[in-house]
């Protein structure tokens, strides 16, 4: 746990110096709002990861997620399980739900930031794998239990 809270504020505060790097006299109102997008970006990003630790998926996507998700939407990228949800995969399927949801704040901030901005371009495409990913997980859960399932 504190491994990754260092992790994020390391994240963060390069984030926060290369903003105030390619800072301008007369820029406060916009930079200062800027730097509030990509604290808010950071918060939700490290709340993902901090769930994927949690549920053992790892702190990061794989690249094929990453490349898969290239100009798709959050919601637009997974494919829709083609069975229903059991109890004994709640867990999961809600955990997978909470990181989609974090991934559309996440890219609703990017968007409003702009395409030229990187951080938050790459944290709203690293969410988007990371939604995908925890959707398949329950969708395998669900498969899994019904097949069990008498």
């Amino acid at each position: 746990m504190r491994g990754a809270g260092i992790a994020a504020g390391l994240v963060l505060g390069g984030a926060i110096a290369s903003i105030v790097s390619c800072a301008r006299p007369g820029n406060g109102p916009w930079l200062e709002k800027k730097i509030a997008k990509h604290n808010e970006i950071a918060a939700l990003w490290t709340q993902i990861r901090g769930w994927r630790r949690d549920a053992a998926m790892g702190l990061d996507p794989a690249p094929q997620a990453m490349s898969y998700v290239q100009g798709k939407s959050v919601r637009e990228g997974i494919k829709a399980c083609p069975v229903a949800k059991p109890r004994a995969c709640d867990d999961v399927c809600s955990l997978g739900d909470a990181i989609c949801d974090n991934a559309e704040a996440i890219c609703g901030i990017a968007d409003e930031l702009g395409k030229d901005d990187d951080f938050a371009q790459q944290k709203c495409a690293s969410a988007k794998a990371s939604c995908i990913e925890s959707q398949q997980r329950c969708c395998e859960c669900s498969t899994k239990a019904l097949e069990a399932a008498p």
